[in-house]
């Protein structure tokens, strides 16, 4: 075997590192446009807020029902309120890909040298960070109203990984939505029908096994489900690791076939310019 089939040539490293560098200017592009909108950052900052002190105050007693793995429903409920956050940033991504088309600007972009990959993957990638900086401060605030993380850094970082997978899964499907329907209103309906079901078929309020046997089958299909299970899993003094990998596995596997999606959804809206 030669050396030249073992080492990638230099013109394929270059290749690479460009499509690295257009990615981060691509996902820098997109995260200026979210700093700008200040009043975006405000309601994405309230929102977590209301769910983690309303709700936490006015369920509180819910615990004592049993089956919460704890004495604090705040514990219980902050890996809940990150995934949700989670979900609810990303599920509206297809908006700003709509928007793009609408202004021609994507349009421009395919008249450029940059990387069609870079095009798709910075929306993934900004969500990502978003999705972290998000998950932190939602954290923060949950520790400054009294919740414990027995689970320690090792268990932050897993829910803060299943956060962006998931948010990985429904920010790409949301892409490819937004380049196939081409509609704001269509969006909108189908983001409203979804986002109450997936949130109440889940363990994002009440524990699994105060939940009628029919909804805890549901939830067991529920990606948010895999996303909040794997995370306070991983965030407990005793982790199941058997189910923080079964469930962050597919998870995995369902943003990888998601951004798979979106990126054929976004060649055939290329062939249709």
């Amino acid at each position: 075997m030669t050396t030249d089939t073992v080492n990638p040539t230099p013109s394929s490293r270059r290749k690479g590192s460009n499509a690295l560098a257009q990615t981060w200017y691509m996902t820098q592009r997109q995260l200026m446009a979210i700093f700008r909108q200040p009043a975006y950052l405000l309601i994405t900052l309230i929102q977590p807020v209301i769910w983690l002190f309303l709700f936490g105050n006015l369920f509180k007693k819910v615990v004592q029902l049993g089956g919460f793995g704890t004495t604090s429903y705040l514990d219980y409920l902050v890996p809940g309120i990150v995934l949700m956050s989670a979900l609810g940033s990303s599920m509206w991504a297809g908006m700003g890909t709509l928007e793009e088309i609408e202004r021609g600007t994507l349009n421009r972009f395919l008249t450029t040298p940059v990387s069609r990959s870079a095009l798709m993957n910075a929306n993934v990638v900004q969500q990502g960070i978003s999705i972290t900086v998000q998950t932190v401060i939602i954290l923060l605030l949950g520790k400054l109203g009294g919740a414990h993380y027995p689970g320690g850094f090792g268990g932050l970082v897993i829910l803060a990984l299943a956060a962006i997978l998931l948010g990985t899964v429904f920010g790409a499907f949301s892409n490819a939505l937004g380049m196939l329907v081409r509609q704001r209103e269509s969006i909108i309906g189908i983001n409203t029908f979804l986002l109450l079901p997936l949130t109440f078929l889940s363990s994002a309020f009440m524990a699994a096994a105060q939940m009628p046997s029919w909804m805890r089958h549901i939830a067991d299909f529920n990606p948010l489900n895999w996303g909040m299970v794997a995370g306070r899993s991983a965030m407990s003094a005793s982790p199941d690791w058997g189910i923080v990998l079964g469930r962050g596995g597919a998870l995995l596997v369902l943003a990888v076939i998601a951004v798979w999606l979106s990126t054929r959804t976004f060649r055939s809206y290329q062939k249709s310019v």
